[in-house]
C-alpha cells in the first residue's frame, strides 16, 4: 500500500533552538557593527534563558535607537545558519528513496520563516515544494485539519503517518482522521515547546520514539 509520511518541521526535524541562536546571532552581528556595541549575543541568550522580554531587553541595555518590531523582522527573515542532524537525515534519505513512500511537511509558521528553515537544512532534496504545507501560506494553522485533508485528497487509498512533538496540537486532528501518529519525545536538549508527558496518556493511538530512526518499527 502506498504511504504518505508527513513531517512536523520545529523540534521535529531539527531543534528550533538552533534556529534561535542563529537568529540572535545575525541580530547580535548587526547590532556590534552598526552601533559599535560588544557582547550582544550572550546578553540576549542570558535573557531568553531568563524568561525575559529579549529583544526589549536589549534595547533599552544597550540604548539602542530602534524598535522591537524592526528586530522581529531580522529574527523571522534571516537566513538560518542550521542543519540536520546525522539520524534524521539518514531518516529522510532512505524514505524518499522508497517508492511507495510521500514524504511532506505540516508546519505552522510564517511562509518567508519556514521556507528559509526547509531550504537551510537541505529538506527540499527529499520533500518537494507541492508537499510543504505551512500555515500562514496554507490559510490553516493545526490543530485544524485542513492541513492533514490536502495531504488525504491528494494521496487516495493510502495510509498516512504523521510524526511531530507537540502534544497540545499536533496529533488531535490526524487521530481523528484514523492516522498513525507518532510523537518524537524530547531529548533533553530544551524544546523550544516543553512537552507534558501526562497528556499521552489521555491520547489514543498514539505511539512515542526517542529518535526519528525509530520509526522505521511502525512504517
Amino acid at each position: 500500500m502506498e504511504k504518505v509520511v508527513i513531517f512536523d518541521l520545529d523540534d521535529t526535524l531539527y531543534k528550533e533552538i538552533d534556529y534561535l541562536r542563529s537568529a540572535y546571532k545575525e541580530i547580535s552581528d548587526f547590532i556590534e557593527s552598526e552601533y559599535d556595541k560588544r557582547e550582544i549575543y550572550e546578553f540576549m541568550i542570558s535573557c531568553y534563558k531568563a524568561g525575559r522580554n529579549t529583544f526589549a531587553e536589549v534595547i533599552r541595555e544597550y540604548n539602542l535607537p530602534i524598535s522591537v518590531d524592526y528586530l522581529i523582522s531580522i529574527y523571522r527573515s534571516h537566513k538560518p545558519n542550521i542543519s540536520l542532524d546525522c539520524d534524521t537525515q539518514f531518516v529522510l534519505e532512505q524514505l524518499s528513496l522508497q517508492k511507495n513512500i510521500n514524504l511532506g511537511i505540516l508546519t505552522d509558521g510564517r511562509g518567508i520563516t519556514q521556507n528559509n528553515k526547509i531550504i537551510a537544512l537541505g529538506i527540499d532534496q527529499y520533500i518537494r515544494k507541492d508537499n510543504w504545507v505551512i500555515s500562514e501560506e496554507f490559510g490553516y494553522s493545526k490543530p485544524s485539519s485542513e492541513g492533514y485533508l490536502y495531504f488525504q485528497k491528494k494521496y487516495k487509498n493510502a495510509a498516512f503517518y504523521y510524526i511531530g512533538d507537540n502534544l497540545v496540537k499536533d496529533f488531535i486532528a490526524p487521530i481523528q482522521l484514523g492516522w498513525t501518529c507518532i510523537c518524537l519525545l524530547d531529548d533533553g536538549s530544551h524544546n523550544i515547546h516543553k512537552q507534558d508527558l501526562s497528556i499521552i496518556n489521555n491520547i489514543s493511538s498514539l505511539y512515542t520514539v526517542k529518535c526519528l530512526r525509530e520509526l522505521f518499527e511502525y512504517l
